[in-house]
């Protein structure tokens, strides 16, 4: 039995202004040829499917659009809801949407109850617990429980009191578990440190499917495992490698699991130079539509700089530039920035006229700069 896992899809993300609607349609499209290369027989979504509780129409139109085919292979979709979903809505008839093969695990008071994956004389029970602050667990359980750990933890053992150790057992959980890597682009589930869960509690299941964070990775066991977000989401991921976890089950559990890379539309990348020389590598890099942060070197004043790399590059989303006085890594003296003003107009008079200031206008900056921090002081 074949089952890809992956999780946090933030169907509708928007970063600085531009939405990822495009690039989502197109790593999904991917997905969907894994299953069918593959032979998957279940998909597994830990979470976070939406970025946001109320999400827009055009991402609720994309999920649909994309159930509706994985439903046209007879392939089941099984997941929970993460801390960035609206779980009442996500979870809207799910219970009806069962007998399609669209299992929406929302609610905790469903956490004993699995679903049942069945391949000849394999079998797989697939439980899930979705995103739940301690105040949420204490409500549902009439339970003492003071923090996301204990609160975890008590989940993770009333599904234990459930299932069957002699069978294979499946955890799918959205969660920040202690020492794994974190992204920008993850939302802090609570205010210092808090949010963390041990994995400990969760070593006697065959395999666990996590949702939360954004980097591919283990934590604990190597069955244990983060699949990663579907798309790099800030410019802290620009290195990671995104995908999903394809797994694969026997009568005995797990026999391995396997990183499926996934290719974005536009890459998110960073990259760093004097602006000409950025201008020059964009007019031939094959990759010049790729979201971009920039930071430009020159120690001299730019006039529009973003305009300009936005020629070469169009989706520049982010400009920064590092000044000499930063790069010497100590405050200039008030001599050196009374100096460092008047080259940066000159420097801008030049862009803009072609031509160099004259003596007595070079005059006319040093008397309007000396008044100006003559009115400071």
């Amino acid at each position: 039995m074949k089952l890809i896992h992956t999780a946090d899809w933030h169907i509708g993300r928007v970063l600085h202004s531009e939405s990822f609607l495009e690039s989502q349609s197109y790593v999904l499209d991917q997905i969907l040829a894994y299953i069918k290369e593959h032979d998957v027989d279940a998909l597994l979504v830990a979470g976070d499917i939406y970025d946001r509780s109320i999400p827009p129409s055009e991402a609720i139109s994309l999920l649909n659009g994309f159930i509706n085919r994985l439903s046209a292979l007879n392939v089941p979709i099984i997941m929970i809801t993460g801390n960035h979903d609206g779980a009442q809505r996500l979870s809207f008839a799910s219970k009806q949407l069962q007998s399609s093969g669209v299992h929406i695990m929302g609610d905790l008071h469903d956490i004993n109850q699995p679903v049942v994956l069945q391949k000849d004389d394999i079998k797989v029970n697939v439980y899930g617990i979705p995103y739940a602050d301690p105040e949420r667990v204490r409500d549902v359980f009439d339970c003492e429980v003071k923090d996301f750990d204990q609160a975890h933890t008590y989940l993770v053992e009333q599904v234990k009191t459930a299932y069957n150790s002699e069978e294979t057992n499946v955890l799918m959980s959205h969660c920040f578990v202690d020492g794994a890597e974190t992204s920008e682009s993850e939302k802090t589930l609570s205010i210092g440190g808090s949010d963390r869960v041990s994995f400990e509690p969760m070593l006697d299941f065959d395999y666990v499917a996590l949702g939360h964070l954004h980097s591919p990775q283990r934590r604990g066991a190597e069955h244990i495992r983060y699949s990663g977000s579907i798309l790099k989401y800030s410019f802290s991921e620009a290195n990671q490698k995104k995908g999903v976890t394809l797994l694969e089950f026997d009568e005995n559990g797990l026999v391995k699991h396997q990183h499926l890379a996934l290719k974005p539309l536009r890459d998110l990348r960073v990259i760093e130079g004097l602006l000409d020389t950025l201008i020059e590598q964009g007019k031939t890099d094959p990759q010049s539509d790729d979201y971009l942060s920039v930071t430009i070197t020159d120690q001299t004043a730019l006039l529009d700089p973003l305009g300009k790399l936005r020629v070469v590059y169009p989706n520049v989303l982010h400009l920064e530039k590092t000044l000499l006085t930063q790069a010497m890594g100590k405050a200039p003296s008030r001599e050196a920035l009374n100096r460092g003003e008047e080259h940066m107009i000159q420097d801008f008079y030049k862009q803009v006229t072609g031509n160099d200031m004259t003596d007595q206008q070079s005059d006319i900056i040093q008397n309007a700069l000396k008044t100006l921090h003559k009115l400071e002081a």
